[in-house]
This record gives C-alpha cells, sequence and structure tokens, in this order.
C-alpha cells in the first residue's frame, strides 16, 4: 500500500485568525473534504470543535506551516456562502479584549433547551459560530468571552 492511501482528502479553506498575543493572521485552514458528520465538506467549526488541542495553519504571507493551539485562538472569520434557514439566537459577545461581536448562532434546538445559557454552558465545543450575514461567520473561542447577552 502507498502512503497515499492513508491520507485524508482535505481542501484549503482561507480564513483571518485573531490570536492571542500575535493578533491578526490571514492564512489558510484545511478542512476535510467530506465531514464526518453530514454529508458535504467539513465546516471549520466541526475542525476547531474536535479534541486535538493543535491545528495546521498555512500562513500565505511567510509561506509556511505552523501549528497554532486552538486555546490561544481569539476568534476565526470566513465566508461561507451557505446560509441556514435553521432556527436560530440572536445575541451579542463582549470580548475580553473589548471588542463586541454580533450575530446568530444557528441551530436545532430543543424546546426545553433554547436558551443562549444553554448554548454557552454546553461543553461539547469550545468555539461557537456566530452569523453575521452576507455570508461571514466569525468562530468565536468561548475562552475569550467576557459576556454574551441575548438580542
Amino acid at each position: 500500500m502507498t502512503a497515499e492511501f492513508f491520507k485524508v482528502p482535505k481542501q484549503a479553506k482561507p480564513v483571518t485568525l485573531w490570536v492571542h498575543p500575535e493578533g491578526k493572521v490571514l492564512a489558510e485552514i484545511y478542512v476535510r473534504e467530506q465531514s464526518l458528520h453530514h454529508i458535504g465538506i467539513e465546516e471549520p467549526g466541526e475542525l476547531m470543535n474536535q479534541s486535538e488541542p493543535f491545528i495546521v495553519i498555512h500562513r500565505d504571507d511567510l509561506n509556511e506551516f505552523r501549528f497554532y493551539n486552538k486555546a490561544s485562538i481569539v476568534r476565526i472569520e470566513y465566508d461561507d456562502a451557505v446560509e441556514s434557514a435553521e432556527d436560530s439566537l440572536h445575541c451579542e459577545c463582549h470580548m475580553m479584549d473589548g471588542s463586541l461581536i454580533t450575530g446568530r448562532i444557528n441551530g436545532n434546538f430543543p424546546a426545553d433547551r433554547r436558551r443562549l445559557y444553554d448554548y454557552m454552558n454546553n461543553k461539547n465545543f469550545q468555539f461557537i459560530p456566530l452569523h453575521q450575514g452576507d455570508g461571514k461567520v466569525c468562530l468565536i473561542n468561548k475562552q475569550y468571552i467576557n459576556y454574551t447577552k441575548s438580542l
């Protein structure tokens, strides 16, 4: 068997990272061509919420690969042409660096767990996706949220 047999097909996704303490980083992450959870390409949120503590980043400006600790990534911004028609929670996140990020969290929320409080306390994920309209998504690391509130 060749080594190619063991490769997981992935594709580059352009993103803007905000990393502590480095700041803004223009880069690419690598998502699976087939998600483990649904039909189609893996979403950046799926990648970021996996248990591995490090992620592969390609820095275009330096033409190098780096392995960033997910705990140091404050947020990731990217374009996503797919707008979901699912149920959503509108909120704003006040970040520890003083920035304010608003948007909606899309999902199929159970009737008895449709509160922002319940969503934020879900321990199954570290990064939450805020859909900001015009196909923009901001994945926010919950560790860097000072407080959030429903809109």
